[in-house]
């Protein structure tokens, strides 16, 4: 399965994407701004950025990621000027779709670039090569939720059917523990704990 981090800040537009790439099987990190997007970037197989982004563009980010990365870059953008278009290439962009645009053409440029990108594993596939099935689903529920708090309660509610195991909460418990150590393992970000309130992803490793 696939990842696809999807940098777009207009809300609705953002989650309607999301739907139809998870629809089509693919794992979506949902970002709506740079810094979000840049920090979550080693997570992806391929990156789907929209240009601009109020005071923020694109391109830039890409500019900073190609320094690091060399995951497929599909733009977004409402503009279809040639220079632009050529300039986002230049810069490291893999492919370009102009606004408005199908979602089954994103869909089509998504699997095209999927299937020209290197077969080298990347740290994001080791790591859930590596995770149990709770821990994957653990993971997936506090990333999802990043930026806010979940309590024990909630936590344990969304996994008490993870493929027919049962949760309870000192399992809840060691699931965390080894998931944290799997996420230092490979320099992902971390979950993070504050009484009374429960547990919070953030994408940052060096809190």
């Amino acid at each position: 399965m696939s990842t696809i981090l999807l940098l777009e800040d207009d809300e609705t537009f953002n989650k309607n994407i999301s739907l139809v790439l998870e629809s089509e099987g693919y794992k979506v990190i949902r970002t709506y701004n740079v810094h979000d997007a840049e920090k979550s970037a080693d997570l992806a197989d391929l990156l789907v950025l929209d240009v601009m982004l109020g005071d923020e563009n694109g391109m830039e980010l890409c500019r900073r990621l190609r320094k690091r990365i060399n995951t497929p870059i599909i733009f977004l953008t409402s503009c279809d000027d040639e220079a632009d278009i050529v300039e986002g290439l230049d810069i490291g962009g893999d492919d370009y779709i102009t606004k408005p645009f199908r979602l089954r053409e994103l869909l089509s440029r998504i699997r095209a670039n999927l299937r020209r990108s290197p077969e080298t594993p990347k740290a994001s596939e080791l790591l859930e090569a590596e995770l149990t099935a709770v821990e994957s689903k653990l993971l997936d529920y506090l990333i999802s939720n990043r930026g806010h708090y979940l309590t024990r309660e909630q936590i344990l509610d969304y996994l008490w059917d993870c493929k027919g195991i049962f949760v309870n909460d000192n399992t809840l418990s060691v699931n965390i523990s080894r998931l944290r150590e799997k996420l230092k393992k490979y320099g992902f970000g971390q979950i993070v704990t504050k009484r009374g309130l429960g547990y919070k992803w953030t994408d940052q490793t060096n809190l």
